[in-house]
Parts: C-alpha cells; sequence; structure tokens
C-alpha cells in the first residue's frame, strides 16, 4: 500500500516534522513491503514554517521579544515576495519557560509576532501570510500592534494600518472563535494558557476594551469575524490590519501538493497531540480526513491523547483513532518518550491494519 503519513505536530512534544518520521518508521517496521509517503500538515499552528521550509523557500532568523519580554530566536520564511511565518515562534506556550499559570496568561503578549512582520516587510515581502495558532498569549494582537504602531491606541493601530498599506496581510488559521464571548479567546483557550476564572475574566474585559480601540481605527466590526479569536486574539487585530483569512492547512496542503498525494495513496495516517471535541471544528485531522474521502481513502488517526469516543470518530468519517497514552500507559511516559511511543504504536496499527482493512 501507499500510504501517505501526514501529521500535525503534537504540542510540546514533536514537530509535525518529526512525527510524521516516527510514523513513517514505524510503519515500515510493521508493514515492510509498504511505500510510507511523509508529508507533515500544520494548520497554521506549532511547525507551520517548518513544514513549508521542507517545500519552499529560505528560512531567516531574527530575535524578537518572546512573550514574557525575554528575546527568543524565530524564523519567517521567504519565498519570491512572500513571507510565511508563525505566532507560535515568537509568543508560543514553548516559550513560557515553564508551565504557564494565572500570571503568564495576563502578562504574556504578541509582540515578537509584530516584529517579525516588520522584518519580513522591511526585506520587501509584498504578502505576509502569518500562521496562527500554540500561542501563549490572550492579548488581541494589542502587543502585535504596538511592535508595528508605536502603542496600543486608535492612533497607533492607525500608523500600524498605513505602515502595512499595499501589504497583502493573510492570517492562515482554521479556529473560527470569534474574539470575546462564550466561544471567545479567553473563555475558551485562556485556561490552556493557564487563566483561571479570575484571569479570563480580566482577559476577556482587555479584549472587549481592545476591540472597540482596534474597530474604530479600522472603520469595521472585527470581534465578530470568524479566527479572530485566533493565537489568543490576534487574529482580531490583523483582521483590523486588513488581514484577511485563509484555511491554515489549505495553505500548506497547496505547497505539498495534498491532492495528488490523496490520489495516488490507499490510506491516510495522520494525528496530533490532542483529539477532542476541538479536533472537529476544521483543523487539520478532519479536514485531512474529508479531503481524503472525497478521493475514496480511509483515514487513520493516532493522537497523543483521545478524548472522543468510537461513535464520534466514526461520526467524523475516520476508519479508527489510537491514544499514544493509551498504548504507553501514563501521559508521563507518552511524554518523555515520545518519538519512541509514537514509532511503537504506529507499527502495532501496521501490524493489525489487514485484520481491520479496506
Amino acid at each position: 500500500m501507499r500510504v501517505l503519513i501526514a501529521p500535525d505536530s503534537f504540542g510540546d512534544t514533536l514537530t509535525a516534522v518529526q512525527a510524521a518520521a516516527a510514523m513513517a518508521a514505524g510503519w515500515s517496521a510493521g508493514r515492510p513491503d509498504d511505500e510510507p509517503i511523509e508529508a507533515p500538515q500544520s494548520d497554521g499552528g506549532p511547525g507551520f514554517v517548518d513544514v513549508l521550509a521542507a517545500r519552499i523557500g529560505e528560512p531567516i532568523a531574527v530575535t524578537v521579544d518572546g512573550p514574557l519580554d525575554a528575546p527568543v530566536r524565530a524564523h519567517w520564511l521567504a519565498a519570491g515576495d512572500t513571507a510565511y511565518l508563525e505566532s507560535a515562534q515568537a509568543c508560543g506556550l514553548a516559550l513560557l519557560g515553564g508551565p504557564p499559570d494565572p500570571r503568564t496568561a495576563v502578562a504574556a503578549h504578541s509582540r515578537g509576532v509584530g516584529q517579525l512582520i516588520a522584518a519580513a516587510v522591511d526585506a520587501g515581502a509584498t504578502t505576509v501570510v502569518v500562521g496562527l495558532g500554540g500561542s501563549g498569549c490572550t492579548d488581541g494582537g494589542r502587543g502585535l500592534v504596538e511592535a508595528l504602531g508605536g502603542g496600543t491606541d486608535r492612533a497607533a493601530v492607525a500608523s500600524a494600518r498605513e505602515r502595512l498599506a499595499g501589504i497583502r496581510l493573510i492570517a492562515a488559521t482554521d479556529v473560527r472563535n470569534p474574539l470575546l464571548g462564550e466561544h471567545g479567546a479567553a473563555v475558551v483557550f485562556g485556561p490552556q494558557k493557564g487563566a483561571d476564572a479570575a484571569a479570563v475574566e480580566v482577559l476577556e474585559r482587555r479584549n472587549a476594551e481592545w476591540a472597540r480601540v482596534l474597530e474604530s481605527a479600522a472603520g469595521k466590526r472585527v470581534a465578530d469575524v470568524e479566527g479572530a479569536g485566533a493565537a489568543g486574539g490576534i487574529g482580531a487585530a490583523l483582521l483590523a490590519l486588513g488581514a484577511t483569512r485563509e484555511s491554515g492547512a489549505a495553505v500548506v496542503a497547496s505547497h505539498t501538493g495534498q491532492e495528488s498525494l490523496l490520489a495516488s495513496a490507499d490510506l491516510v495516517l495522520t494525528g496530533e497531540g490532542r483529539f477532542d471535541h476541538q479536533s472537529l471544528r476544521g483543523k487539520v485531522v478532519i479536514a485531512l480526513a474529508e479531503a481524503a474521502a472525497g478521493h475514496g481513502v480511509p483515514t487513520v488517526v493516532i493522537a497523543g491523547q483521545v478524548q472522543l469516543d468510537a461513535g464520534e470518530a466514526e461520526a467524523a468519517g475516520l476508519r479508527a483513532v489510537y491514544s499514544v497514552t493509551d498504548h504507553a500507559g501514563s501521559v508521563r511516559l507518552a511524554m518523555s518518550d515520545a518519538a519512541g511511543q509514537l514509532r511503537a504504536l504506529t507499527e502495532k496499527v501496521a501490524r493489525q491494519w489487514p485484520q481491520e482493512g479496506r
């Protein structure tokens, strides 16, 4: 069989490229006569630049302010006059220096993302694609605007808009959440970034005030637009600065030749760190499964943790779903030996596949 191995990143434990390599090794060990084809994916979150760098462009290193001010090394990808960058490299959860908590949830900012955009524009990019996801902040993109416009008031937003005049700006994300409310950035994603109930309330209030500033300067509503809540609300700031939203998974798919790969595949093997109800809202795994179904190709998911039952997975069009944590016997081992456990579970799935096959 031709097996398309196309995982997203596994949180902070494995990049998409590393996960694809581990899965390919495991599948080859279990079914040595098959042809595994590695095609790591991203929806704009962690690994977006790395996945694209394997296909197009040249990574350029820049030192920017991390989410808690300490400088971090980030990269943007130059492909002709188009620049690709990702929020996670400048303000990702992994850059907090330890487990997130209410203090970091309130303090973390997106200034480094604005600095990355500025670096790309100053280098001559006329199109800037910003991958959104995996951020450690929920500042509504206030830091990003500060880096581009020199402040956080209406005049600064106007200045940032002027600086990006003539630049085609794209927010690459499959997150559809708005900025505010019960489905917004603070309420839905804040707890994942260490926010307790009090911190969520602070973040929600700040973002509501910030949304009024953004909308006053932009002359349009942005808080309610799909994707405004992506990456802690960076989506809202980008929309106010003139960005359009595109599917991050589609951006990657277009550069990895996904359609032609699916057309010749017999099976799709994908995965991510946590397969849960949020995964069903258009993230990489489901987007890929839907595309595979269009070619009559079954999809199997191997995830770090699985929080959906068999019925929900089947309803989503998946042939089977497996948990690395269940295989390893503990979250600790699944994370400390992420590549080894993923490889071993993939080998086990491969050996079983004839009994579960098409």
